[in-house]
């Protein structure tokens, strides 16, 4: 059986208990309407991995969810499972409005670990691609590469290349380009992992400040207790062998957030809990 795509919401018990707030851990309910569920999704590779059984997610418009838990856990395929890069053994995926990931694929924007920039290319072309792929002209384009640019703080480095950039600054042109066509959901997968921490700090303020003038939804997957405290309205803790999700956390902290809340009593209970969350993930593998 493979997966299928169903109307949102998709008519499983599955499905509907994904969007289920009482099943998080404070029990907050999430604001804004159903965005897109994985109900019931299984993925197992040609070698006989199986990298997730049975995951039910349901994402809500204005969410920041963070997919948190050891390597191995299916974070990422989860992340491109939902963008449509791979598809799923078991399991159905629910988009608002209906269709798959493919229909919904101009509302959809990616940021992989490593940037993937064209060497070739300068920073405003790399910006350019995915407005080049549908059919944008390059003049057309020129206000969106400009203003996406400078939301990241990178418009007097429209000509540079990417040789010529620093790690952090190469992320931000990746996620520019993942700005560019304005979209609704966009996924992150761990962006600042191979960054220092006081970029990743930096960068971390900046998507908090990019998802307020974008209103878009973002789903980021992290290694990071306190990355994931920092950034999420909610948090998705995830164990491995299979990949399954243990435990749901709401961080209902106000936002926006600033450098501030890393000092609060609220910021080290949460992340206490994801790290107790956490442990008990990795603990769980220890005993399969």
């Amino acid at each position: 059986m493979t997966a299928q795509t169903a109307p949102f919401p998709a008519s499983t018990p599955a499905a509907r208990h994904a969007l289920d707030a009482g099943a998080s851990i404070s029990g907050a309910a999430h604001p804004g309407a159903p965005l897109v569920t994985l109900a019931g999704i299984d993925k197992v590779f040609q070698n006989g991995t199986i990298a997730l059984s049975g995951l039910d997610l349901g994402i809500r418009e204005g969410e920041f969810v963070s997919l948190l838990g050891p390597s191995g856990c299916g974070k990422s395929t989860a992340l491109r499972i939902l963008a449509g890069l791979i598809p799923a053994s078991r399991g159905a995926i629910g988009w608002a409005g209906g269709g798959d990931a493919e229909a919904h694929q101009r509302d959809i924007g990616f940021v992989f670990q490593e940037p993937t920039l064209m060497p070739w290319a300068s920073v405003a072309d790399n910006v350019y691609l995915p407005l080049r792929l549908r059919g944008v002209s390059r003049k057309a384009a020129s206000q969106a590469i400009d203003s996406c640019l400078s939301l990241v703080g990178l418009e007097q480095f429209a000509k540079s290349y990417p040789r010529e950039l620093s790690g952090g600054m190469k992320m931000r042109v990746s996620i520019a380009r993942a700005l560019s066509l304005r979209p609704k959901l966009l996924l992150m997968d761990e962006p600042f992992a191979a960054l220092d921490e006081i970029t990743r700090f930096k960068l971390n303020d900046d998507i908090l400040r990019l998802q307020q003038e974008f209103r878009c939804t973002i789903v980021f997957v992290t290694h990071s207790v306190f990355e994931s405290v920092y950034l999420s309205s909610r948090i998705v803790v995830m164990a491995a062998r299979p990949g399954r999700i243990i435990a749901e956390i709401d961080v209902d902290a106000p936002r926006p957030r600033d450098r501030d809340f890393r000092t609060t009593p609220a910021y080290g209970d949460y992340c206490r809990k994801a790290s107790e969350a956490l442990h008990g993930a990795m603990g769980y593998d220890e005993h399969l």
